[in-house]
This record gives structure tokens, sequence and C-alpha cells, in this order.
């Protein structure tokens, strides 16, 4: 595949979730209209549904 970022692309068309590092740890990212995608980040931060 292409690049970091074509390949980051291509999972948010996918509906994943992917980590975009920052200067102090890491940023999640994801399809904000993809309820699967929105799921993923509760799941990966281990949050419950009803804590943004």
């Amino acid at each position: 595949m292409g690049t970091d970022i074509e390949h980051a692309v291509w999972l948010l068309q996918q509906e994943e979730v992917v980590a975009i590092p920052t200067e102090t740890v890491y940023g999640l990212a994801g399809n904000a209209l993809s309820n699967r995608a929105v799921s993923e980040i509760y799941a990966v931060k281990n949050r419950p549904a009803f804590d943004p």
C-alpha cells in the first residue's frame, strides 16, 4: 500500500479507528458519522457509552 497517510485514509473509509501520534501521546481518529467507528473508540478507550 502507499504511504502511512493513505493507509490511515483507507482504514477510516472502512469505518476503522486509527491512532495518530501527537506531541504528547496519541489521538484516536474515526468517522464520527459511523456508529461502528464511534463504538470502537469507546471500546478502545474502555469508556461506557454514557461517558463521552
